[in-house]
């Protein structure tokens, strides 16, 4: 005998049987947008949950890059929800089109690298290890407590008053 070469899909065409490679991937690009809006929809309703009021709320998202719009209360608020998208699984920029109510300065932001703590930051930023709680606090509702950061995860590092 010996072995034949066919067009892999063309029997989706002729039998109407499996699916040609065009509906693969319109499929596979339905599936993908689905995951994209339920991504959306979770981290609102996450910005929700931990009180970041932002009025006309958005995110939307492709592939790993999310853009925010509406307008936040004030400048922490619009920080917080930019960490609270870009720390999330699968996103890896995000573009802040957010406006802000109460103008203030903005914050710096820092990823977190193996050996950090709140403390070793602190010193770094401020020259004061014992500076900590600000750091803490300008994370909060995001962090549940000073000792739980973990590599790659971004914070903000605000000004001092």
């Amino acid at each position: 005998m010996g072995v034949f070469s066919f067009i892999k899909n063309a029997g989706a065409k002729i039998f109407g049987i499996g699916k040609t490679d065009a509906e693969e991937a319109a499929e596979a690009a339905a599936a993908k947008r689905n995951s994209e809006a339920a991504a959306e929809a979770q981290l609102e309703e996450t910005v929700r949950d931990l009180q970041l009021v932002v009025e006309d709320l958005n995110v939307h998202i492709v592939d790993d890059a999310a853009t925010i719009t509406g307008a936040a209360y004030d400048q922490a608020t619009k920080e917080k929800v930019v960490l609270v998208v870009g720390n999330s699984n699968g996103i890896a920029t995000v573009d802040d089109q957010m406006t802000v109510e109460h103008v203030e300065p903005e914050a710096q932001f820092h990823t977190v690298v193996s050996g950090d703590t709140l403390g070793k930051i602190a010193k770094s930023f401020y020259g004061n290890a014992m500076k900590y709680p600000e750091i803490f606090e300008a994370n909060k509702p995001m962090l549940k407590s000073p000792d739980l950061i973990y590599p790659g995860q971004v914070l903000r590092i605000p000004a001092l008053d």
